[in-house]
């Protein structure tokens, strides 16, 4: 692992240089507003980009399978989607042909941007974690089948009460799985989780990234997460466009106060409390290039037509984006 503090920095990707010696965000969003304005003089695109995607949990209450999935989700204007892993297992498991699959998205102009698993990489217990080695690995292979080129890592297994995973062993262990993915052509990001006893806190998963010294190594934030578990957003700044590809997009209320709040209780992004201005114009300032995705595990929109609640949910991230005047 590197120690050395050009290797980091240059390889990493973790500190961007954009705003990594500003101390407020107006100096961040001052630097997008003059790049977007150079762009615009010079008819470049702009330095930062937001694509969206549709995170299959969205309509998890809805049970369309893969396929309804797929087509739901470009039907409601999506360019992007993040299936889960388990959907895609059963689709094989009943017959169905990957091939047709990844033809499909590519018919219906969907980019597979992430894809969510729950594979025990990172646990301890060292018969656990072999196990959750090969599930990731047929988590990975599945997924490049149908065209994807990341997956989530959470800290599945080592969530519990109790636990206390050591962080150097947490990024070796990250290190393998990402060499386990170069085999597939699949980068495994590491999803925090707010309400986990591990890999909860920003900070947490930014140090396993950039002590598993590999050039790879990237991170998968959540407003939602960041909230439960108190990374602020200005944790958003450390990010270099290389260190994030996807963004979950969601909001939440004022009540239930954060130490009670579950994931059922997320909302429409711009529809509660989430200062998710502040964290676009954090990740614009970046020069990031990110898939927003939406991640919702709401039973009330579990309710509505999968393609009504897929189409109002884009149409909040894109409401959202506007109001930071990144749009």
């Amino acid at each position: 692992m590197p120690t050395n503090r050009r290797d980091f920095l240059t390889r990493g990707g973790l500190v961007t240089a954009a705003c990594a010696g500003a101390g407020l965000l107006s100096g961040c969003v001052a630097s997008a507003a003059a790049d977007d304005a150079a762009a615009a003089e010079s008819g470049s695109p702009r330095p930062y980009g937001f694509t969206y995607a549709l995170n299959t949990g969205t309509i998890r209450g809805q049970k369309l399978g893969l396929v309804g999935e797929l087509e739901t989700t470009a039907k409601a204007g999506y360019s992007g989607i993040e299936p889960w892993l388990g959907t895609i297992h059963e689709y094989v498991q009943a017959g169905g042909e990957l091939r047709d699959i990844r033809r499909r998205c590519e018919d219906l102009g969907l980019s597979v941007c992430s894809g969510i698993g729950f594979a025990a990489w990172v646990v301890d217990d060292d018969d656990q974690r072999r196990v959750g080695l090969e599930q990731m690995k047929r988590d990975m292979d599945v997924l490049a089948q149908i065209g994807g080129t990341h997956i989530a890592a959470p800290p599945a297994g080592a969530n519990r009460p109790g636990s206390r995973l050591d962080l150097d062993a947490a990024a070796a262990r990250y290190a393998a799985i990402i060499e386990l993915g170069r085999e597939m052509g699949v980068i495994p990001q590491i999803e925090i989780w707010g309400s986990s006893a591990n890999l909860s806190h920003g900070s947490e998963a930014l140090y396993v990234a950039a002590r598993s010294g590999r050039p790879e190594a990237c991170v998968l934030l959540d407003a939602y997460h960041m909230y439960k578990g108190g990374t602020p957003p200005s944790v958003l700044k450390l990010l270099g466009r290389q260190a994030v590809h996807c963004f979950h997009m969601n909001d939440y209320p004022a009540e239930p106060p954060r130490e009670t709040i579950a994931d059922a209780d997320r909302i429409w992004p711009g529809d509660g409390i989430a200062p998710l201005t502040e964290m676009l114009r954090y990740l614009a300032g970046n020069h990031c290039q990110v898939a927003l995705s939406l991640e919702l595990f709401n039973r009330s929109y579990w309710q509505l037509p999968a393609e009504e609640a897929a189409r109002q949910g884009l149409e909040k991230m894109k409401a959202a984006v506007a109001a930071a005047g990144l749009a």
